[in-house]
């Protein structure tokens, strides 16, 4: 699918990081973008950027955990638009889990499921018959996570599971459109290889009242900074992936119809190669032995 003037972009999340990236590559691109995210402040400020820059923006404040919102996002695109090309389901959560996994907050689990899985369906569901109907090229790209849906981070295990489930939502989206023979393509992006400068971090900020916390956190770092700092005192290195990067990768992926917007990478391509080789040999998931908390 090319990309390119007359047509609608819309992206969740979009107010910062990945989103606000794709969305920058998407205008640069010619194309209208719709901005959504949870964050008012932030979703006014990248607006304005956008805009001052020559963009046709529309930008909507969305709780994508919210199906109705997602439902009234959609609605207010058509409504201004006519018609969407390309949707991204970015928004994402890191829930701030802690402790081993049955040890859990049961709010950690359902805000991240409402926001990482539910928020990806409720995009698919609000948009995707439309963008059938229309008849016209289209593309969905719904955001995972190395972490998640090439090898599981026991470290982080609700992120990760959230993000796995939207690798098979993705493959199971795939599938149906070739069965209606659909013009509209899909991908699942897996931004890296390295770490990313998002406000994932710092999810908690934006954490509704009905998903609040029922313990004190002991998460012992609350930002991203804090993180760096911390590995750098203990002598690892810490590398970042440019946001700009991943929004050209998606680009670039929706123009080849790719389903895997995966980065080339030694370490991904070792990890999905160990966990592979476990499941057919039916052997000990050897590959999470990096990962397993004393």
């Amino acid at each position: 699918m090319e990309l390119g003037e007359g047509q609608v972009a819309v992206v969740t999340g979009a107010a910062s990081g990945i989103g606000l990236a794709m969305a920058r590559r998407f205008a640069a691109d010619g194309l209208k973008v719709v901005l959504a995210d949870v964050e008012e402040s932030a979703l006014e400020k990248a607006a304005a950027e956008l805009r001052e820059d020559g963009a046709d923006v529309h930008a909507r404040v969305v709780d994508v955990g919210e199906r109705s919102e997602v439902v009234a996002l959609a609605e207010a695109a058509y409504e201004k638009y006519g018609a969407v090309h390309v949707l991204c389901n970015n928004a994402g959560v890191g829930s701030g889990a802690e402790g081993r996994m049955w040890e859990h907050d049961p709010n950690d689990w359902k805000w991240a499921f409402a926001v990482n899985v539910w928020g990806v369906f409720h995009g698919i569901q609000a948009f995707v018959p439309r963008m059938i109907a229309q008849g016209e090229p289209g593309h969905v790209v719904n955001t995972s996570s190395g972490d998640g849906g090439i090898a599981p981070l026991p470290t982080a295990s609700v992120y990760a599971i959230t993000k796995a489930a939207v690798v098979t939502m993705t493959e199971s989206l795939y599938a149906h459109l070739k069965a209606e023979h659909a013009r509209v393509g899909a991908s699942v992006l897996f931004p890296g290889p390295h770490m990313l400068r998002t406000g994932l971090w710092e999810s908690h900020r934006n954490r509704p009242t009905r998903y609040a916390k029922q313990r004190p956190r002991k998460t012992p770092y609350r930002s991203l900074d804090q993180w760096e700092a911390a590995m750098k005192e203990a002598g690892h290195e810490v590398r970042f992936t440019p946001v700009e990067e991943v929004a050209d990768l998606v680009a670039e992926g929706i123009r080849q119809d790719r389903f895997w917007l995966l980065p080339e990478s030694e370490h991904s391509d070792r990890q999905i190669r160990a966990r592979s080789q476990s499941m057919l040999d039916r052997s000990e998931p050897s590959y999470l032995e990096n990962f397993i908390l004393d």
